[in-house]
């Protein structure tokens, strides 16, 4: 399949997983492997890795960028825009929508504890089949257990950087070579333009921004976007920092759309939108929108920019034997991060009773059974729903 059909494709496919893929960014990548991986194998474990690992050290939103190397694997540069658009569009849809009505009372519902254990069951069988194949010695094993305690000991980006890099050197250093998962192509000229105007917007876009000015938010945005390492829940800081210290939004506010946002499905910057559509909400729906676009492109455009064109240049250099057993060290170092991820905090924030971790072992059973991740999510749901009720009625 090509051209308009390869990317409506990856469209369609990535529209369901923004509709259903709960529990943040690790979990993203469990529903990511089962997607792709599993059920269309668009690609394997080693070239999964491979995406996973390229994707940590870049700043912004690792899930949204993995997202956004598949689509390109997939259909090319529609494929990334396609693959960004349908992933993020169903949150923040729904954080504008909350932002308008400003709503309130969704932290406690039942059925949203539910989601988190369903996060615990989507992890846990990524570890477990990523681990099986990309972690099939001792040594590599070990290298896996190293990186988990590493990310365990340091809790922040830090030590997630430090884990891959870790990782690539003592792959580069004792590890064999492997040929599989990477391909080698030629870069295209436009990379390095690409990669290049990252650099002029995060440099020059404050120096040309008035403050309390759209350009001077789209500014803010674009700085957030480019400089967190972690995840989406390291950008709050950010974020708040470019909108409630200038008086943007009030601190209320702020926090009253961040906790909405646990609750929805898809990538966790989608919170952007939601401080669009509440800063923008004086002039009206239209103004509300408007704003929530601005802010959201924004702080996607970095990522747009560091995976359209970092991810070209990967594959030029990465053919050559040194970087290929660095990779197999960045794939076991993967499997310790999402093993560490496991514990906390997916089952730190899920797993409070006995209940819960046998919701979670039914849903990691139907998993392993070869079921859907949508059917695991919506039995996680109804299970916390009845338990709610049983417990509390």
């Amino acid at each position: 399949m090509t051209g308009l059909g390869a990317i409506g494709e990856v469209f369609w496919v990535f529209l369901r997983l923004g509709l259903t893929s709960f529990g943040g960014p690790v979990a993203h990548l469990g529903y990511f492997r089962e997607a792709f991986v599993a059920r269309r194998r668009w690609l394997d474990d080693e070239a999964y890795g491979v995406i996973v690992g390229f994707c940590q050290f870049l700043p912004g939103p690792a899930s949204s960028q993995v997202a956004m190397v598949l689509g390109q694997r997939r259909a090319g540069t529609g494929g990334l825009i396609a693959a960004w658009i349908a992933f993020t569009l169903p949150s923040a849809l729904l954080m504008i929508g909350f932002a308008l009505l400003v709503g309130q009372g969704l932290g406690d519902a039942p059925w949203l504890h539910g989601l988190k254990i369903a996060a615990v069951a989507v992890v846990a069988d990524a570890v477990w089949s990523m681990g099986r194949r990309l972690t099939p010695d001792l040594p590599r094993l070990a290298l896996a257990a190293g990186a988990a305690a590493l990310v365990l000991a340091v809790p922040v980006s830090v030590g997630q950087l430090a884990a891959i890099g870790v990782g690539a050197l003592l792959g580069a250093l004792f590890f064999r070579a492997s040929m599989q998962g990477v391909i080698a192509v030629a870069a295209p000229r436009h990379a390095g333009l690409l990669l290049a105007l990252f650099f002029v917007l995060l440099l020059g876009l404050p120096l040309l921004a008035v403050p309390d000015s759209r350009l001077g938010l789209f500014a803010s945005f674009y700085r957030s976007g480019a400089l967190v390492f972690g995840g989406g829940h390291v950008v709050l800081p950010l974020l708040q920092q470019a909108v409630v210290t200038p008086g943007w939004l009030g601190e209320s506010g702020f926090m009253a759309g961040y906790g909405a946002a646990q609750a929805m499905p898809g990538p966790l910057f989608s919170f952007a939108a939601y401080l669009g559509a509440a800063i923008g909400g004086a002039g009206g729906a239209a103004g509300a929108i408007g704003t929530a676009l601005l802010c959201l492109v924004a702080i996607y455009l970095p990522s747009l920019l560091l995976v359209a064109g970092g991810w070209p240049l990967w594959q030029a250099v990465a053919h050559h034997p040194r970087l290929q057993a660095g990779l197999a060290g960045i794939n076991a170092a993967v499997v310790g991060l999402l093993a560490a991820a496991l514990w906390s905090p997916v089952i730190t924030s899920a797993i409070f009773s006995p209940l819960d971790a046998g919701i979670a072992l039914a849903a990691l059973a139907l998993l392993r059974l070869k079921g859907p991740a949508w059917a695991a999510v919506a039995f996680c749901a109804g299970a916390a729903s009845l338990a709610g009720l049983w417990l509390h009625p």
